[in-house]
């Protein structure tokens, strides 16, 4: 659905690199989570889908065909900062921003009702944005972004000001946008909404992409052969050798079964037979680091492999 190929972008007299040779594939029909630090460059790269600023180099292509001023109409944009206008209702706002898609009064008018009644919105058409809360207003930003039904959904922290009911609410909406064929690129910081939500995940820091890929294949890549194991009916005596022989430092004991976690970069199989001598194994599983732990991880080893900063100050 849309692909960019070595996207540059700097300000300053380019003394200032916001995005660095970008590259990415989104498939059609995904949820692709845009994923770094604030200021590492992910603004900046959905400011330049939307052409609100150009790249100084590279393409970015939709449907292998390179970005120009009508695939406007194809994409919505819900941004972080929030842009509706406060003294004008609901309503007024919902058919403005239709027709300005290039609906018809009538086509924005059907659409709005069919959103209004998906987040129980009815009441509010006649009402002012400044009469309502920030979690309404999110709604109606929201309904605004997905109108004019965009082949393409951008969303930059689509879920900052709700509450976790109306949170898990546009959590559902937005799958259901993928269900029905719309691509979906989100930028977020809350990791576990990548988890739940994401098919494929790039991340970027300082202005570079520092990995990519499928979410599975993301976390697998950081995992470290750690295994979470619960036991009951434990010989003690053998307990406290398999302990020593593996090195295990901690392990809890509740109800009589005893949990730990151990290291093994050999044979599972033949852990686990180890283990069935020991006692009766409850649980086994493998530690697979959730995205908030790789992408900790990730940017502070991209930070460690950065050359130390050279002092101007003698």
């Amino acid at each position: 659905m849309l692909r960019a190929e070595q996207v540059t972008k700097s300000y300053n007299a380019g003394k200032k690199i916001a995005l660095q040779d970008f590259s990415i594939n989104v498939p059609q029909g995904s949820i692709y989570g845009l994923l770094g630090p604030n200021g590492a460059g992910k603004t900046t790269f959905i400011r330049i889908i939307n052409q609100i600023t150009q790249a100084d180099s590279g393409e970015i292509f939709i449907n292998e065909e390179k970005l120009n001023p009508k695939h406007i109409r194809e994409i919505g944009y819900m941004p972080e900062e929030r842009g509706l206008y406060k003294n004008m209702t609901v309503g007024d706002q919902l058919l403005y921003f239709g027709e300005l898609k290039g609906m018809s009064k009538s086509e924005a008018l059907q659409e709005a009702k069919y959103w209004f009644e998906q987040l129980n919105i009815d009441q509010w058409w006649k009402k002012k944005l400044s009469e309502l809360s920030k979690g309404m207003a999110q709604k109606i930003q929201f309904v605004v972004t997905v109108l004019h039904k965009p082949k393409l959904l951008i969303l930059d922290e689509p879920f900052s000001g709700f509450d976790p009911v109306n949170a898990n609410l546009i959590k559902d909406q937005i799958l259901g946008l993928k269900e029905r064929g719309t691509t979906i690129i989100l930028s977020t910081h809350r990791m576990e909404s990548v988890e739940e939500m994401c098919d494929y995940v790039a991340l970027i820091h300082n202005s570079k992409k520092i990995l990519d890929g499928k979410i599975f294949d993301v976390r697998e890549q950081f995992k470290k052969n750690i295994f979470g194991v619960t036991l009951s009916d434990v010989d003690n005596e053998k307990f406290q050798n398999f302990r020593s022989a593996h090195g295990i430092d901690q392990f809890s004991t509740v109800n009589q079964l005893f949990s730990f976690e151990i290291s093994n970069n050999g044979n599972q199989n033949n852990l686990i037979s180890e283990l069935v001598g020991i006692g009766k194994i409850r649980s086994f599983e493998e530690k697979i680091p959730s995205m908030n732990e790789v992408f900790i991880t990730a940017v502070r080893d991209e930070f460690q492999d950065q050359p130390e900063p050279v002092s101007l100050l003698k």
